[in-house]
């Protein structure tokens, strides 16, 4: 809907693709493409994109709240009597969510949002709503020059590029899902010279930083009240989950203090406010994970049951974040 069959002719010659069973439309009028839906009967039906199709008896312009609404149900409806596996591609706003009405989101039953920084290969492809199966698995892809290439070990290549003796830089074991990641996090620290502290985090939330940085202060001891502090996980990821939190806390720490954390060292806890190491989900895969990677040690919070015993990496067990800052940091 969006490109002509010679444009991508060229992408395909470009990512060696060549196959008998593909044919391509370039249409947008949906009456015509469900007639030759009708007449073919393919297997799977790709629609790029939503917001350019179009029915002719709306007077709507194409990617128009009522148009994306209709002929999403139209195709929905055509999905479900003539059992063809449909993908509608769509767009995305400045804010991340899809363009057109959220009724599109609520007929489907399946969502994948593909995520990525312009300025970074990698891309996640990861399900938001999934009526037949999890809604918390991911999918790392690295892109290049035959397309988008599936990551086999996705900790490994975020760890490819870490400076070992540095200030400021932490590895902790998040959990996207069933799949457990290694990644960096970088801190900087330095004197607020112009007016007001920024707290300036890239890939994850800023209250929870402004939180954990006021633990740090009131259980940690460290006079973070006239500084800036930033805060990335490289490589351009976005993790949410708490368990991340001993990791950027040990970063910041490690910065303000210009003392190198432990390089051999991961990380992985939820910090509570009154600065306890409070117990993650799945640790057993993060210790694998981390063990798999060749860390030497791994700091996990005392609370967490475990079920393997024979882990090959020494495990360190902490209460409090006083407690791993002092075995962490030299």
């Amino acid at each position: 809907g969006e490109e002509s069959p010679a444009q991508i002719k060229l992408r395909a010659q470009r990512l060696n693709v060549n196959s008998e069973n593909l044919l391509l439309l370039s249409e947008t009028v949906l009456e015509n493409v469900l007639e030759t839906v009708h007449k073919l009967s393919p297997d799977i039906l790709v629609m790029d994109s939503i917001q350019t199709i179009y029915r002719t008896d709306l007077e709507s312009a194409p990617g128009s709240v009522g148009q994306v609404r209709e002929c999403g149900a139209e195709l929905m409806r055509l999905a479900k009597t003539d059992n063809v596996a449909t993908i509608l591609i769509g767009h995305v706003t400045k804010e991340g969510v899809i363009a057109g009405p959220r009724t599109l989101e609520h007929m489907v039953d399946t969502v994948l949002y593909l995520e990525g920084e312009r300025h970074h290969a990698y891309r996640i492809l990861r399900s938001v709503k999934n009526r037949f199966g999890s809604t918390n698995e991911i999918g790392v892809f690295e892109m290049q020059e035959a397309g988008m290439v599936e990551v086999s070990n996705p900790s490994k290549v975020f760890l490819s590029e870490r400076t070992r003796e540095i200030p400021g830089s932490t590895v902790v074991c998040s959990l996207e899902g069933t799949r457990p990641l290694l990644v960096e996090i970088q801190a900087l620290v330095s004197p607020a010279s112009y007016g007001n502290p920024q707290r300036v985090p890239t890939g994850f939330n800023h209250r929870r930083l402004s939180m954990l940085l006021a633990v740090l202060e009131r259980r940690a001891g460290l006079n973070l009240g006239m500084h800036d502090v930033f805060a990335n996980i490289a490589g351009g990821l976005k993790l949410e989950e708490p368990a991340v939190d001993l990791g950027i806390a040990a970063a910041v720490a490690s910065a303000f203090k210009n003392r190198n954390a432990d390089p051999d060292t991961a990380v992985v806890g939820e910090i509570g406010l009154g600065g306890e190491i409070r117990s993650v989900s799945q640790l057993d895969k993060r210790i694998n994970e981390a063990q798999k990677l060749g860390f030497k040690r791994m700091i996990i919070p005392a609370h967490n049951q475990r079920t393997a015993g024979n882990a090959k990496i020494q495990l360190i067990e902490v209460r409090f974040l006083s407690e791993a800052l002092q075995t962490l940091i030299a």
